[in-house]
């Protein structure tokens, strides 16, 4: 089981990796193409476009990255080597975190979609700036949800016996 459990983990820091990657290394340089490429080569819109191309692809991702997990947690709870209100607690953040993600992927990618859609000018008004603004606190919760599950099951990841490679 400590290699389902490795693998689980493994997957899980991928995930948050990859959500890390996007947020402080991939939209710096995107909204940023003048440091690069010099000035006039995209629009601040232009640029979100590119931004939202990847979210869409890493939306997949996270989709089915959610239901795994929910998946695995449900499977937790059967054992019965493990504490109740921790298994529990684990699959209320499994939980949460597929909320968040079908949230940001059915509801935040969509509307962010639907306005670039309708051209740079939809883009630019009070609701789409909040509608964004929600949709990177929808991203830091869920975020903040996938550190501490991954944190909690680190901390009770049953001991290597000893002689035991997995």
């Amino acid at each position: 089981m400590r290699l389902a459990l490795g693998l689980y983990l493994l997957i899980l820091g991928v995930l948050l990796g990859l959500e890390v990657a996007l947020g402080a290394l991939v939209a710096p340089v995107v909204f940023s193409p003048a440091k690069f490429l010099g000035e006039g080569v995209l629009t601040h819109f232009q640029s979100g476009v590119l931004m939202t191309a990847i979210f869409t692809k890493y939306n997949s991702l996270l989709t089915s990255t959610s239901w795994f997990i929910v998946f695995f947690e449900g499977l937790e709870l059967l054992k019965k080597e493990r504490n109740l209100r921790v298994k529990c607690f684990e699959f209320a953040l499994g939980v949460a975190n597929l909320a968040l993600a079908l949230l940001f992927v059915y509801y935040f990618t969509d509307v962010i979609v639907a306005a670039q859609e309708g051209g740079a000018a939809q883009t630019q008004t009070a609701e789409f700036a909040s509608t964004h603004k929600g949709s990177e606190w929808c991203m830091a919760a869920m975020m903040l949800v996938q550190v501490v599950l991954f944190v909690s099951k680190s901390l009770s990841a049953p001991a290597r016996q000893k002689g035991s490679v997995f």
